[in-house]
């Protein structure tokens, strides 16, 4: 391949990692699992390598004012890189779909046909500062069969590359051809919007990271693309709940990382429980640190609450604030939440049956809980191996993003001379 200029063209990327792709479409699954156990063995090799790069990143970061739950998103040290080797190794461990023939029958001409379930080509991953992103979105494509190309964002440029070189490694010692794995060092909008319209060489686009990249993504791809989530996750505490219980989810969904896209952003609560609850929701925020932008009724129990306003309920803030909406009914809950989530992960915590079964019915979201934190979104929690994403859109695929996710089915058809009349 050539260079131009400084960077590697993104076509000429695209058009290597379709070539590329054929390579491994139908590759045995030992040979995928020994390509992810070597990927995970060199990035615990390349751990000071791969520190010290991501040591550059947080000090470019920094010096640019990137907010704490950023940096945090950003940051790698040596549980972390075992924590992503260990995610290539759960993967190689997860059965491959690829090659699945279901529903075979003969029809009455004697034709039999039946589906085999096939990877994508060539998937596009765009993503912000999470170099963790890095060896998640390899393991996914490439067990299930897909070239991928990255693009990560310039915060963590230093660390994805490295990480890159570590993974293509493990490729190339196996006789696979490196090209199944692209990263784009060019971090300016125009090689995203060259990426999402190279429709000759990309199957998929997925982008994870904030609204801004979801909705340009999604408005101006010309490949078919993911609508991941940005998560206004929601916990409704009933007029049935224990309340202890609510409080331990909350704390839980909120306070365990607040930059990620599955912790709670948003507290709806029932009229019937507000008094004893606002105290001791209260006191668990302060604790850590969060501040509470409550409704009137709300800050009517305990005024040192912040005065929210209508663009708080829609607000996924991935900081230290959370917003809490009271409600007289599950109704009413069920009619807020709809109207302001983002798809992504709702939870009620109640001990009523009724209310219970209402709330999975009637919410819109691609996870719904009970009595559980939303924090469980998540493809290792789901039993998926690392996940490539969190899709809250309704075709292909919704919630996380397992292998199966990035396959598709083609139908085979097997005759013995039949035409048709």
């Amino acid at each position: 391949m050539r260079p131009k200029g400084d960077f590697m063209e993104v076509k000429e990327l695209a058009a290597a990692a379709k070539r590329a792709s054929y390579t491994i479409m139908n590759l045995a699954t030992p040979a995928k699992n020994k390509v992810l156990s070597d990927a995970a063995d060199n990035l615990i090799k390349d751990s000071d390598i791969i520190i010290e790069a991501n040591k550059a990143d947080l000090e470019k970061a920094k010096a640019e004012g990137m907010a704490k739950p950023m940096l945090d998103r950003l940051s790698l040290d040596r549980s972390r890189i075992e924590g992503m080797a260990e995610g290539l190794r759960e993967v190689a461990a997860l059965p491959d779909p690829v090659g699945e023939i279901n529903d075979m029958t003969r029809r009455p001409n004697g034709l039999m046909i039946g589906k085999k379930r096939v990877p994508l080509g060539v998937v596009g991953i765009i993503y912000e500062a999470r170099p963790n992103v890095t060896s998640d979105a390899f393991a996914i494509a490439f067990k299930s069969g897909n070239a991928c190309i990255l693009r990560g964002g310039s915060a963590a440029l230093s660390s994805c590359k490295v990480i890159v070189e570590s993974l293509r490694k493990a490729l190339a010692e196996n006789n696979i051809d490196p090209d199944v794995l692209q990263y784009i060092e060019d971090t300016s909008h125009e090689s995203t919007n060259e990426l999402i319209t190279l429709n000759e060489y990309v199957d998929l686009v997925i982008p994870r990271g904030g609204r801004g990249l979801i909705e340009n993504i999604v408005k101006n791809a010309t490949v078919p693309a993911i609508h991941t989530g940005t998560g206004n996750c929601h916990v409704y505490v009933d007029e049935f709940a224990d309340l202890d219980m609510a409080v331990k989810i909350i704390v839980n969904a909120k306070t365990k990382r607040l930059g990620v896209c599955n912790a709670c952003e948003s507290l709806v609560v029932h009229s019937a429980v507000l008094s004893k609850f606002v105290p001791m929701i209260a006191k668990a925020m302060k604790e850590h640190d969060i501040e509470v932008r409550g409704d009137a009724r709300a800050r009517a129990i305990d005024p040192s609450f912040t005065p929210a306003t209508e663009e708080d309920w829609g607000t996924e803030y991935l900081d230290r604030i959370i917003s809490l909406k009271t409600v007289d009914s599950v109704d009413e809950a069920i009619e807020h939440i709809n109207k302001y989530n983002t798809k992504h992960s709702e939870t009620i915590v109640t001990e009523n049956t009724v209310n219970a079964q209402k709330f999975l019915d009637m919410i819109d979201a691609a996870c719904v809980y009970l009595n559980a934190s939303t924090r469980f979104t998540d493809g290792g929690m789901f039993g998926l191996g690392a996940e490539i994403g969190i899709s809250t859109q309704k075709i292909h695929a919704r919630g996380p993003m397992g292998l199966k996710a990035l396959t598709c089915e083609k139908y085979i058809i097997i005759g013995n001379g039949q035409v048709r009349e």
